[in-house]
């Protein structure tokens, strides 16, 4: 019987191992973040790329749901100054495509707020991207 009892423990032991490590492991929205594809556009109607990584990884991160998003002008101090965003089909795994009008010269603020499957909490992200002449 002592001998059933430890193997036993043992094996409870080894499985509350493993689950503290799997629960260790898990990624913290933290470990996100939005990146642009390219970080300088033409004025005028434009289609702005970003790519969702995992810092830990550097790996891209797919099927996320975009649930908030909003470009205005605010780094130039005109954040009243916004433009409708809306979000294109994906053609590359954890790459998000939105189109805009940058209607105006300087620089526009890419607000994104995106649920990561799997995770607690959102990703949010503030990116600047430039509108050229």
């Amino acid at each position: 019987m002592t001998r059933f009892n430890n193997c036993v423990g043992l094996a409870l032991l080894a499985g509350l191992m493993t689950t503290g490590v799997l629960v260790s492991a898990k990624a913290d929205v933290k470990d996100f973040e939005f990146q642009l594809i390219q970080n300088e556009l033409k004025k005028g109607d434009a289609v702005v790329v970003v790519r969702l990584v995992d810092k830990r990884t550097k790996a891209p991160v797919p099927n996320a749901v975009i649930f908030a998003k909003r470009i205005d002008m605010a780094p130039d101090g005109m954040a009243t100054m916004a433009e409708k965003v809306e979000e294109l089909p994906s053609t590359v795994p954890g790459e998000y495509r939105f189109t805009t009008n940058l209607s105006m010269q300087g620089r526009w603020q890419l607000s994104l707020g995106a649920k990561v499957q799997g995770e607690t909490g959102s990703v949010q992200g503030k990116l600047i991207v430039k509108a050229l002449p």
